[in-house]
């Protein structure tokens, strides 16, 4: 299932539209925050999906029965870039647990690139609904690599993707090697260069957020 927020229009599209936009992509805390923004409606999208529970809560003139969560997600970000889209479904997912997967882009001279997955920090993944966030799905190729380094942990029950900016043939792929995963996208583009960058896309999600670096 993969959903695009951008579909119908709603804030989710103004927010994309400056993302783009090579004029506010100098204010890197706005940068930031749209990208949170984000997280903050996908997370409650998702949470339409989540498990619940009927729970009473003693009022001051009585009792009210509600539903909650049933359990707690685990939410999973690839270091950097997926700091602040993270930090949005943290705002509203503020219980659950967190995980961290250090997954990126080692270019050679031929113009290729492999993924490199150096660190992780998790919790306990086994049986649990996993929300994993990575604001640009261009080849889906560390998405995938990241999956795969998190079900080495555990094997989680339902695996949720968020995603700001995507492209067709990443979610084309991603699928074909994870196809029971659920995907949240604020928009989808058509074009991916040979080098593995979105067209339009946004540019570099890492650098425009916390600025450019060194390339060792």
């Amino acid at each position: 299932m993969v959903i695009n927020l951008s579909k119908q229009h709603s804030l989710v599209s103004n927010w994309v539209s400056e993302l783009r936009d090579i004029d506010v992509q100098n204010d890197r805390m706005r940068f930031r925050r749209n990208l949170e923004r984000i997280g903050e409606v996908i997370a409650y999208e998702i949470s339409k999906e989540l498990p619940f529970k009927t729970q009473e809560t003693q009022t001051p003139l009585g009792i009210s029965a509600a539903k909650v969560l049933q359990e707690q997600p685990v939410l999973a970000t690839i270091l950097r870039a997926g700091l602040p889209l993270h930090q949005g479904l943290l705002n509203y997912l503020d219980k659950a647990d967190n995980a961290f997967v250090s997954a990126y882009r080692k270019h050679h001279k031929d113009g290729s690139f492999t993924i490199n997955v150096e660190y992780l920090s998790s919790p306990e993944l086994e049986d649990r609904i996993v929300i994993v966030s990575d604001p640009m799905l261009a080849t889906g190729a560390s998405l995938v690599k990241t999956i795969q380094f998190l079900r080495a942990v555990g094997r989680p029950k339902q695996i949720y993707v968020a995603v700001a900016i995507a492209c067709t043939e990443g979610i084309e792929y991603v699928l074909r090697e994870e196809p029971a995963l659920k995907l949240w996208c604020a928009d989808i583009d058509d074009e991916i260069t040979a080098k593995g960058y979105i067209v339009p896309g946004l540019g570099d999600a890492g650098d425009l957020a916390f600025g450019g670096k060194a390339q060792y």
